[in-house]
């Protein structure tokens, strides 16, 4: 994307981003609400659907208040902790300038240019290739890259990816997908209590009352519409649980084309961006990880089925939208190795080597005369391309 329409872009995926966030929290009342309708379900005086429901209901309102504080206190654990949950999760650890003077002058370097505060230096001890940034606020904020990342790409590589990891910091990235993360751990936690709790009660004692007969014959609607119930609840609780992961996941995966951006435009730079994330598929597989970190990095190999589970952009379309917008290219391919000998000649005697697309022709065989035909007449003085001769024998320009 052009320099100048970036902050453009930034500014509107934040919009977007307090809105999927407040999806996210709408979620949270919404799993309170299921859990309360099969409360009403297991009651013993047996209500129609419609009561059930409005009953379910009431118990949200009065429940609202807690619910809220339960999910902030949540929010206020993982604002106190995250940082070192996550060191603890991924084994990495704090580096000083006198560890690692080239990685740190290089963070250094990105971090006065744009006079932000120096986040902390983490290294995982791990051969794999990728980085992330972590962190609630400006005394939390960190970036960890691996050894394997540090051995891998040289300098103007190194410093790329640690400018796209800063611009992740300083978009407000790392807050908003802890908060995502949390919220989302919210809804799956209490979603997997619901489910504990709906199969001790099926096969305990309380059990969903059968419609009694009444003095008339009349059957009161009460175990049809518990059953209904528990069904609404269940199908509540999974749609939840689906969503909150398709917003963490869309979250995320909107944030790593800015990220990349940003990175171009920090370093001015943009095919070390581009070589760094070519070198960095496929190899960012960290095993001991948990999903929520591996979302942070700036790959994510544990891609779902379907591009709805996937946490990143591919990497093909990452170098895709660098070369078309933001002035990058191609790194060029190795040279094919010689089909010949090793100094280069044409061994007489050897078969032609298959090509991808065929049998490869001999660099000599344009100055191979045809049968009948001597090497003056084939070759005279028409002028040869790549593909053959520009004009035909005894045709004209």
């Amino acid at each position: 994307m052009q320099a100048f329409g970036l902050y453009t872009h930034i500014r509107a995926n934040r919009i977007r981003s307090g809105f999927l966030i407040a999806g996210l929290f709408l979620l949270v009342y919404v799993m309170v609400f299921a859990g309360a309708l099969i409360v009403e379900a297991f009651a013993y005086d047996e209500p129609p659907l419609g009561v059930m429901l409005a009953r379910a209901f009431n118990d949200l309102v009065a429940s609202f208040p807690w619910a809220t504080i339960a999910a902030l206190v949540w929010l206020f654990i993982a604002y106190q902790f995250n940082r070192g949950l996550i060191a603890l999760a991924t084994g990495a650890h704090a580096v000083t300038r006198q560890e690692e003077p080239k990685l740190y002058q290089l963070l250094e370097n990105l971090c006065i240019s744009r006079g932000l505060t120096m986040p902390r230096l983490y290294i995982m001890e791990s051969p794999v290739l990728n980085a992330f940034a972590s962190g609630m606020n400006e005394k939390q904020y960190t970036v960890t890259v691996t050894r394997g990342l540090m051995e891998a790409l040289d300098d103007q590589e190194l410093e790329a990816v640690l400018a796209h990891e800063l611009t992740h910091i300083r978009n407000g990235d790392v807050r908003l997908m802890v908060v995502a993360v949390v919220i989302a751990g919210v809804i799956s936690f209490f979603g997997e209590l619901l489910f504990r709790g709906l199969t001790r009660m099926s096969f305990g004692s309380a059990r969903p009352r059968m419609p009694r007969s009444s003095s008339n014959g009349d059957r009161k609607g009460g175990g049809g519409a518990a059953f209904a119930a528990i069904l609404i609840a269940l199908a509540l609780i999974a749609l939840s649980w689906l969503l909150s992961q398709v917003i963490r996941f869309a979250l995320s995966r909107s944030r790593e084309y800015l990220a990349d951006a940003g990175a171009v435009e920090l370093t001015k730079n943009p095919d070390a961006m581009i070589s760094a994330l070519l070198k960095i598929e496929g190899r960012g597989e960290l095993p001991s990880a948990p999903s929520a970190v591996m979302e942070m990095c700036i790959d994510n190999p544990r891609s779902g089925f379907t591009d709805l589970f996937a946490t990143h952009p591919s990497i093909a379309s990452r170098v895709d939208r660098l070369v078309r917008f933001g002035g990058g290219r191609m790194p060029e391919l190795p040279p094919a190795p010689p089909a010949g000998p090793a100094d280069g000649g044409t061994d007489a005697n050897s078969e032609p080597q298959a090509g991808p697309w065929g049998t490869a022709v001999p660099d000599n065989a344009s100055q191979q005369p045809a049968p009948g035909q001597t090497s003056s007449q084939s070759q005279g003085s028409i002028p040869r391309g790549p593909w053959g001769p520009l004009f035909p024998p005894g045709g004209g320009r």
